[in-house]
């Protein structure tokens, strides 16, 4: 009797040690997927790159169309700062900025070397087509005379590794390429030259 309750105590406690290493491995796991970002449409994995959303980490790269037509890369407009932009036509605060933005563009951003890159998160567009989307961004577009690139994300993968929860949302990225602020909420002219000296 006292054998056979030993050798369940074993078996369980065989049982325990297993379920154990499952549990741990599982979460070693999820915590390497965390890590890792789309980057140019492949995996990259952010613990052993220098590529994330942290202020010094390189801005993962992407290349989309713009509402123009062409294609853009992140990582070509390097040796320029970047002020990135996320937004959709339907956002108050992103329509609030716009004037902003491209008054910015026009007057300043050549001067003090900067790129204005507005991200337009096209999969939230809310008309019936796809066409009807990239119609309903242009005419937005041109409501407001931007002449600054628009990329279209027509799917959630940029926005996904860029964590972007609340719009409109800006990374101010330096001449190397490297992330040096998140600001969420509407810029202002002002609020843009502060920010671009700031990474000077």
């Amino acid at each position: 009797m006292k054998k056979s309750i030993i050798g369940v105590i074993v078996i369980l406690g065989l049982v325990a040690i297993m379920l154990g290493g499952y549990i741990k491995n599982q979460i070693e796991a999820s915590e390497t997927v965390n890590e890792k970002s789309l980057v140019k449409g492949y995996e990259v994995d952010l613990s052993k790159a220098e590529y994330g959303l942290k202020k010094g980490q390189y801005a993962p790269d992407f290349t989309l169309e713009t509402l123009s037509g062409e294609p853009i890369t992140l990582s070509d407009l390097k040796g320029k700062k970047v002020l990135l932009n996320f937004w959709a036509t339907w956002c108050p605060p992103c329509k609030k900025e716009m004037p902003d933005l491209q008054h910015y563009y026009e007057k300043f951003a050549n001067e003090e070397n900067v790129e204005i890159v507005a991200v337009n998160l096209t999969h939230t567009e809310r008309t019936i087509s796809t066409t009807d989307v990239v119609e309903n961004v242009k005419l937005f577009a041109e409501s407001y005379d931007l002449t600054f690139p628009i990329p279209l994300m027509k799917e959630d993968s940029i926005s996904k590794t860029y964590q972007i929860i609340t719009i409109p949302s800006t990374f101010m990225i330096d001449t190397e390429g490297r992330i040096q602020r998140q600001i969420i909420g509407p810029l202002n002219v002002d609020s843009i030259h502060e920010y671009v000296r700031q990474i000077d």
